[in-house]
């Protein structure tokens, strides 16, 4: 109980945020006349967005222990509590999630005319179940929110979809299930060797065989892998965004591809930093593949969304390139590049679902001139295209500098290596924009009647301008959202430290080392 701090708000707050949207999905059965489902969804989010502000606002940053506890026994003959909490780490997330759930809500006002209730069902059930992994401290809690918030997105992907949506959606559900199995697998052992319990940070303090943390680690990163998605497991990435209607791929890349990189930072490091340690430098180097990949595949694509879902993999490389370079700038890097890749990357499928509706193509080709006939649209773009390349005072360049320094700080060559990633996510960020707002105008769009272009409408507007207010904050003040994780990032990397072999790397870490 030494590391936690119980809820003194006077009411389970984080129960209530978590589950508001559950309550919200159940009132929307019902619900019959679409208008009124929107306005509904719409309010609940919104609601969950302003019952979780006083956590930003009563959260103490001098501490890294779990704040805002709330634990009550479950199933006792299994040693299973309900048991949730936040710290430093995962605040960041609740607030992007809260965020982003009421911007899928406005983005398909218009762009879902079928099966409205389910979708936004799905929309409350999702947004319930992300912020749920955020939460959970124990494991068969974890688990749970971790397999259900699957469901909704596989429908999201599977019925609302594109042309290839049920490809797509299987693909998306059958990778992710065969790392969840795997994860479970470990969660078992833990279980047993723990001594019958599934506290997470009862299991966090414990000490393993360095044999058995290596197990365990292949275990969890089958799941956390192909959630971030690292490069060579990252295929489903591409067809589950090019497939999904807009929402689906905001939340994809807002925040479902997060929960891969946090699960490092809540099990993997913290659990088992013998096996962290030892595997470092071949994580390190499939962040560089997926950076410099990613990067590369992206030059290739026609498909306006296509593109940005590669970029995706480019980024997230990044973040695993900070988090396991194992020092403070890395981590706090990483986790302010999770956040940052989900304002940008998420405003930019927003973006892309505003203009589908005009010209109903995504073919990169197809586009060209937009520049005069949508001008506040290029505006907003341009904004997120500085963004995503780290223009300074964005909020894309503090994190990006922070793991280049660290990659750096690990060994040279890394660094070198994510530099070039930098300038080559500039090429083809810069080179998309002007092919699609300073080529030739298609005639097309000329014509009233076939395929006419108008410029973003109040609505779209509205959307977008919280994530560029975000663009900024973080850009000039990002000691705002740091401040929150520098006791929990300085814990994390104390857990790594103290260990039976502190200091010591194996064979194969040193001989890799040596070698780049």
């Amino acid at each position: 109980m030494e590391n936690i701090i119980l809820n003194s708000l006077g009411y389970p707050i984080l129960t209530w945020t978590v589950f508001l949207p559950v309550i919200g999905a159940v009132l929307l059965l019902f619900l019959k006349q679409a208008n009124v489902i929107r306005w509904t969804s719409l309010g609940v989010t919104v609601a969950t967005f302003v019952i979780s502000l006083p956590l930003l606002s009563n959260f103490d940053k001098s501490t890294y222990k779990m704040q805002f506890v709330e634990r009550h026994e479950w199933i006792p003959s299994w040693g299973i509590n309900y048991f949730i909490g936040i710290d430093g780490i995962s605040i960041l997330f609740i607030f992007l999630t809260t965020v982003l759930s009421i911007l899928c809500v406005l983005v398909s006002w218009k762009a879902i005319e079928t099966k409205t209730k389910e979708f936004h069902i799905a929309i409350l059930t999702m947004e319930a179940g992300m912020l749920g992994v955020f939460v959970a401290l124990d494991f068969f809690l974890f688990y749970l929110f971790w397999e259900a918030m699957l469901i909704p997105m596989f429908l999201l992907i599977g019925v609302w979809g594109g042309q290839n949506r049920v490809y797509a959606a299987i693909k998306f559900f059958l990778y992710t299930l065969v790392g969840s199995v795997l994860m479970l697998v470990g969660i078992v052992v833990l279980y047993f060797y723990g001594g019958r319990t599934l506290d997470i940070l009862a299991l966090s303090s414990m000490q393993y065989p360095v044999t058995l943390q290596y197990w365990l680690f292949i275990a969890f990163f089958a799941a956390f892998a192909v959630k971030v998605p690292m490069f060579p497991v990252h295929t489903w990435l591409p067809d589950a965004h090019t497939e999904a209607p807009t929402a689906g791929s905001v939340i994809l890349a807002g925040v479902l591809i997060k929960m891969g990189a946090y699960g490092f930072l809540r099990f993997s490091m913290p659990m088992l930093p013998d096996a962290t340690r030892f595997f470092m430098w071949p994580v390190l180097i499939l962040s560089i593949i997926a950076i410099i990949y990613g990067a590369l595949v992206c030059f290739a694509q026609k498909d306006f969304k296509r593109l940005i879902a590669y970029s995706s993999v480019s980024h997230m490389g990044f973040v695993t390139l900070g988090l396991f370079a194992l020092n403070t700038q890395g981590l706090e890097g990483g986790i302010l590049q999770m956040l940052n890749h989900g304002i940008v990357t998420g405003a930019m499928f927003l973006m892309i679902g505003m203009i589908y509706e005009r010209t109903h193509t995504r073919v990169i080709a197809d586009y060209g001139g937009f520049a005069r006939l949508v001008p506040w649209y290029a505006g907003f773009f341009i904004i997120l295209t500085l963004a995503s390349i780290g223009l300074p005072s964005t909020n894309g360049f503090i994190g990006e500098f922070l793991i280049i320094f660290s990659a750096f700080k690990a060994k040279k060559l890394l660094g070198v290596f994510a530099a070039t990633g930098i300038i080559l996510g500039a090429g083809y960020m810069l080179r998309l924009y002007q092919n699609i707002f300073f080529e030739k105008p298609k005639p097309d769009y000329e014509k009233e009647g076939h395929h006419p272009v108008w410029d973003l409408n109040a609505r779209e507007v509205i959307t977008l301008i919280p994530l560029i207010v975000l663009v900024f904050w973080i850009g000039f003040y990002p000691n705002a959202f740091l401040s929150y994780m520098h006791a929990s990032v300085q814990h994390l990397i104390e857990q790594v430290n103290q260990t039976a072999y502190a200091g010591q790397e194996s064979l194969i870490a040193e001989y890799i080392r040596e070698i780049f």
